[in-house]
């Protein structure tokens, strides 16, 4: 008998007692969950509450580690934890909500509500907003460039909006790939604000929370604010130790959710019976994806990503903010839901949610087993050996041969044919480009992405006097910041105000890596050092002027 059978014999035994709250769990289903949070457990550690439910009963709710190490709380499955970008999902909730209405469309302009998004060309819509297709630069990582990231800013609605206008250009027109981007969410709650004649927290709490009886939950939109048995938060340190790292921010809707295990399990209930917003709610959050330009169908929705695990159908959402950290899943054939939260920063999200559920589903699961390798040559693989560079971000990959393989970093790719190889057990396919005479060029076909293509570039060692060819200052508008690049010792520096110091390593002509971002310097026509252009995770190619020597 599988473990989702025994739970569900103990519920049927257990339904006519009225006194019994929960479904037992088999011991070893309960072992193995303990096991999962045993590193979280102790007196002077932080931890996580987790609760699952099946068939919308709920059948085991627990906490583990301290809610508060200052004062001596442990954690509760009461406790309040905030969610991260779990919260979209409620974000998209209430942007459904106001489209049921008729309030307002998906395919709506986005400078419809808020005018004060630059026009960029190709209109931006609600819909790609809600998909992370906008293009729309992440806020937060502009914020970062700008040495007053999310951590060292108290920032607000009109931090975001302000950012937001700045922006001379976007990653990308919207649609052409899919881009994880907290901008979108954000501009979707102002979108609220604007529209609905309340706050998006009030609306929210109006149509959202209150009917559903989600009693301790609400939105950090003011992070000041007392909150009765809320947790703090802690990033982890070496050596065992651990500092405060709670959000100091009042934006919210792309995270900022304050909530219980408990309260959002109740939640993934209405997102399966339609008790919110009847059962047309229920299809807009789950089947309004997002498509790119190519016509892909792409996995994310409502704030919800579909999957799959072990062949099983799962409808998931992560989450990760200062020290807190989330996770949120149903898989509805099996109608199983799992929720954590966490106020350590060493929780593996995905992972350790996903760790609870496979307790569950048990033999239910089915691994993937990767596709049966073509018979290709050592001669035909050593052909794609090498650097390769994406020229939009600057973006590198590189390609080797160990044990017989092409691996991508750590990442086997299984040959289908000489020239269509797969990444391990993953959709991800790598089609090559024979150019005669030349190394290959590649590019990755997945949900991701509609033409991400990759060229070959050779390994650069700079002259001392190609070094100094970059120093100058450079200034953008659209992060509010200036570099400083000079040689130093040999060495190219990129200086910032008011104390930040990055060594520039050469990676390929005119491009350097700086133990994050990918910066690359540009020249006129003349062939002088006029731009630098930075890429960092959500933020493609950001120009900054040479004003200076």
């Amino acid at each position: 008998m599988s473990f989702l059978s025994q739970v569900r014999l103990s519920i049927l035994i257990l339904a006519g007692v009225p006194s019994v709250m929960y479904a037992q769990v088999p011991i070893d289903v309960s072992v193995r969950v303990d096991e999962i949070f045993a590193p979280w457990t102790s007196v002077s550690s932080p931890g996580c509450a987790v609760g699952v439910a099946l068939d919308g009963l709920t059948v085991l709710e627990r906490a583990y580690g301290m809610a508060d190490l200052e004062h001596g709380i442990p954690n509760k499955p009461e406790t309040i934890f905030e969610g991260g970008s779990v919260s979209k999902q409620f974000t998209a909730a209430a942007i459904m909500l106001l489209a049921l209405n008729g309030q307002l469309s998906l395919e709506d302009d986005i400078r419809k509500y808020v005018p004060e998004v630059p026009n960029y060309g190709p209109t931006i819509t609600l819909r790609h907003l809600m998909t992370h297709t906008s293009g729309l630069r992440d806020w937060g990582s502009v914020a970062g460039i700008s040495g007053w990231g999310r951590e060292q800013r108290s920032h607000t609605h009109e931090h975001v909006l302000d950012i937001v206008s700045r922006q001379s250009a976007a990653n990308f027109d919207p649609g052409h790939e899919y881009s994880y981007s907290n901008t979108g969410y954000n501009l979707l709650a102002i979108v609220v604000d604007r529209l609905a004649g309340m706050s998006f927290a009030d609306f929210s709490k109006e149509h959202i929370f209150e009917p559903l009886g989600m009693n301790s939950t609400q939105w950090r939109d003011d992070y000041r604010r007392l909150v009765p048995g809320r947790s703090s938060a802690y990033a982890a340190r070496p050596g065992g130790n651990w500092v405060i790292n709670r959000p100091i921010e009042h934006v919210h809707g792309n995270g900022g959710i304050l909530t219980t295990v408990g309260d959002l399990m109740i939640w993934n209930e209405a997102l399966t019976d339609g008790r919110l917003g009847g059962p047309e709610f229920v299809r807009m959050m789950h089947n309004e994806r997002g498509r790119l330009s190519n016509g892909a169908e792409i996995i994310y929705a409502g704030g919800l990503q579909h999957g799959t695990m072990g062949g099983v159908r799962s409808v998931t959402h992560t989450g990760s903010t200062a020290g807190y950290r989330a996770f949120l899943g149903r898989y509805p054939d099996h109608k199983l839901s799992v929720a954590m939260l966490c106020n350590a920063s060493n929780v593996s999200t995905g992972g350790t949610g996903a760790s609870v559920a496979r307790a569950f589903l048990g033999d239910a699961l089915t691994e993937a087993t990767p596709p049966e390798p073509a018979s290709v040559s050592t001669m035909v693989l050593e052909r794609y050996v090498g650097l390769y560079r994406d020229p939009v971000t600057g973006n590198t990959r590189t390609l080797g041969l160990a044990g017989g393989e092409l691996r991508d970093g750590n990442t086997t790719l299984i040959p289908l044919s000489e020239t269509h190889f797969q990444a391990g057990t993953t959709d991800r396919i790598y089609r090559f480009q024979l150019n005669r005479g030349q190394r290959p060029q590649f590019k990755i076909e997945a949900w991701q992405y509609t033409n991400q293509a990759f060229e070959p570039v050779e390994a650069w060692s700079p002259s001392p006097g190609e070094l100094v060819s970059f120093e100058g200052t450079y200034t953008s508008y659209d992060a509010e910041t200036t570099f400083l690049a000079e040689v130093t010792n040999g060495v190219l520096t990129l200086t910032q105000r008011p104390g930040i110091t990055r060594i520039l390593t050469p990676i390929y002509p005119n491009a350097f890596s700086s133990g994050g971002p990918m910066v690359r310097f540009r020249a006129d026509a003349s062939g002088d050092t006029n731009e630098l252009s930075l890429s960092i995770g959500r933020v493609y190619d950001m120009r900054f002027q040479k004003i200076g020597n």
